[in-house]
């Protein structure tokens, strides 16, 4: 008699389907699983056989044999502890066949029986979703797999209690979903002094989601502007709160079940490696910038980060996805996300300060910052010198529009931007406008065109450089509440272009 049980395999936020096929055949008594199984999942066999040893259920004198299909996709995770044991219990005529069909099962066995939770739940209930099936999972993973609608999930402590749901002993209840948490303890924008060209900037770049970069000297405040863009930005849409729980869930990353609305602000250091930023190493585990998914991605000084880990970034910064390819796999996440970088205008930090400066200036400058290739600063929407803040602002009162404040009118310009692109999926803010819809959402008056294409000659803007500037043109005016672009909001923006290059 052959038994069927249903679960899933990852790959990037997809799950696809695995059917777990289980035969017992006259033979001498072995338990093998087969189907390009990994060492977690090989390793199964002995969880099982110890969990059932725990309730009491001896395996019969036979040969078990356990296919997991497809059987040339890779299986990896101990996630299929779970439904190889639901499909061994029914070929063992302890649970009724059918009902185990009716399911998608994933999570870890201990030796004692005990559930364990395990990642992927909240992809693993969409795949479910999807095949009108219930999901069944450990406990601890319930509250996140029940944020997706249109499945039931079950959650259960221990394959005793899976046992006794099965057969009607003691049914389990349906999970409920985990708390909606918002971030506390955002920094306030008030608590910057000065730098109100920086700040003004910040507010352009989180109203469009277009990319910046700050240079300055040490200590001038790039690193607190960028603590603060957080509270600048508007909450995540449940689309979007969703496409980011995705991400965090195969991460490992969602606690209690809980679904967060706060963007994600990620800040990896300097010396992180390539695997880390981009995503891979065992299991082609997400990275950085797809953790950054609908966030921010900050890299602190920027120029110290490795060549090769920075040139990397340059595609998915256009496509906003990044694939992770690897000999036996090519996995896809996706990473829309907002990068945020500041960096010293060279290796000493005072390239702007003679009395300062090291005894190589200017040449260090152009070493240092020259780290940054070309088509990566090409990149960034908004290029800000931040200069040193004086004593004098240091003393002064807090003034200025606090982050409630600024909150309010980026999410009030995100607002015209879902309007404007209620009928274009891939399109979401300004900086993701292209081709067709780039030239209709942005047409200029004969005083802006001839600002702009007499700025494009003198300072050599490339293509990109072209329709970033009007990109973040349009979101200038958005904030203004204009319905076209003026000169004065292509003046603003190309003042933001003129530093470092075009």
């Amino acid at each position: 008699m052959i038994t069927f049980a249903n679960t899933v395999a990852f790959e990037g936020v997809e799950a696809r389907p695995v059917e777990v096929q289980c035969a017992l055949t006259p033979g001498m008594p072995a338990f093998s699983v087969v189907g390009l199984p990994d060492k977690a999942v090989s390793e199964a066999r002995d969880r099982v056989r110890s969990a059932l040893g725990a309730l009491s259920i001896a395996l019969p004198s036979k040969r078990i044999t356990v296919n997991l299909s497809p059987a040339d996709m890779p299986k990896e995770g101990s996630h299929f502890d779970l439904p190889i044991a639901l499909a061994l219990l029914a070929a063992l005529g302890i649970i009724g066949p059918e009902d185990v069909s009716r399911t998608v099962a994933l999570g870890e066995l201990s030796l004692d029986g005990t559930l364990v939770p395990v990642i992927g739940a909240l992809p693993a209930a969409m795949a479910a979703a999807e095949e009108d099936r219930a999901l069944l999972c450990p406990r601890a993973s319930g509250a996140e797999a029940a944020w997706v609608g249109g499945c039931q999930v079950i959650g259960a402590g221990s394959l005793l209690e899976v046992v006794q749901h099965f057969t009607g002993q003691s049914p389990l209840a349906p999970s409920q979903p985990g708390e909606v948490t918002q971030d506390a303890g955002l920094k306030d924008m008030r608590d910057v002094r000065g730098q109100e060209r920086a700040k003004r900037a910040l507010e352009i770049a989180a109203a469009g989601r277009h990319h910046a970069l700050f240079v300055g000297t040490p200590g001038a405040g790039k690193s607190m502007l960028a603590a603060r863009l957080p509270g600048i930005l508007p909450p995540l849409s449940p689309i979007e709160a969703l496409e980011t729980s995705m991400v965090h869930s195969l991460a490992g990353l969602l606690k209690e079940g809980g679904i967060s609305r706060a963007r994600p602000f990620r800040e990896p250091h300097h010396t992180a490696s390539m695997a880390a930023i981009i995503g891979g190493g065992r299991g082609a585990k997400p990275g950085e910038v797809s953790l950054a998914h609908n966030g921010v991605l900050f890299l602190d000084e920027l120029p110290e980060f490795q060549r090769m880990v920075l040139e990397t970034l340059r595609q998915p910064i256009e496509t906003g996805e990044v694939m992770v390819a690897r000999a036996n796999a090519h996995v896809r996440y996706p990473c829309r996300f907002m990068l945020m970088a500041a960096a010293n205008p060279c290796k000493c930090g005072y390239l702007s300060d003679a009395s300062r400066a090291c005894g190589r200036a200017p040449v260090c400058g152009q070493d240092y910052l020259g780290r940054i290739s070309g088509p990566l600063m090409d990149r960034f929407d908004l290029r800000i010198e931040v200069p040193p803040v004086s004593f004098q602002d240091l003393d002064l009162p807090a003034d200025g529009d606090s982050s409630a404040q600024i909150r309010a009118r980026v999410a009030a310009a995100r607002d015209v931007q879902a309007a404007r692109f209620r009928d274009v999926p891939e399109m979401r803010t300004n900086a993701d406008a292209s081709g067709a819809m780039l030239e209709q959402i942005t047409e200029l008056d004969a005083e802006g065109r001839t600002l702009l294409h007499r700025a494009a000659d003198r300072f050599g803007l490339s293509a990109r450089g072209y329709h970033r500037v009007l990109r973040v043109a349009r979101t200038i005016a958005d904030l203004e509440g204009a319905q076209n672009i003026r000169a004065p909001h292509i003046g603003e923006a190309l003042s933001y272009r003129l530093i470092a290059g075009g």
